[in-house]
């Protein structure tokens, strides 16, 4: 499978791309807890069907020491026992802040304050920002085709 565009050869892409994983590092960085940071990009990507993002989601945290069985999981993470409180919160933040055409009021006080519970501010609002990230991410794969599967750990950090 072609890429539709090629991001290494578009000098705007380089540009815009450069940001972006700039913008990436600072979340990496970020209070958000690593495993939740990861449990989310995965299930964010889940959703959107953008394979080039759950290939590297799913080969970063297992390099980072999560299971097969949770990475495995996340795709029901509400009917699964192996998560925390404080990830299905913001498994479900991800889950509606992806799917906000699919409710009229986008992300519910209920699912806010949910995850209010279990992060602090610093920690919600890059919580909030590698939700929308993700999805921004995701859109511009998924559009132009990138395939997936070939994503070495790291390569991207």
């Amino acid at each position: 499978m072609d890429a539709r565009l090629n991001y290494r050869t578009s000098r705007t892409a380089k540009k815009v791309m450069g940001h972006f994983m700039a913008l990436g590092k600072v979340l990496k960085e970020s209070a958000l807890p690593a495993e939740t940071q990861e449990l989310v990009a995965l299930r964010v990507s889940q959703i959107n069907g953008c394979a080039v993002c759950v290939d590297m989601h799913a080969k970063e945290a297992a390099a980072a020491g999560e299971s097969a069985l949770r990475m495995n999981m996340v795709a029901v993470w509400r009917e699964a026992t192996v998560f925390t409180e404080a990830e299905r919160a913001a498994l479900a933040l991800a889950e509606q802040g992806t799917r906000i055409a699919d409710g009229a009021d986008g992300v519910s006080d209920e699912v806010w304050a949910n995850a209010a519970k279990h992060f602090d501010e610093e920690q919600l609002t890059s919580l909030v920002i590698s939700v929308s990230f993700m999805n921004t991410v995701n859109r511009l794969n998924v559009i132009t085709q990138q395939p997936a599967g070939d994503y070495q750990v790291g390569q991207l950090h």
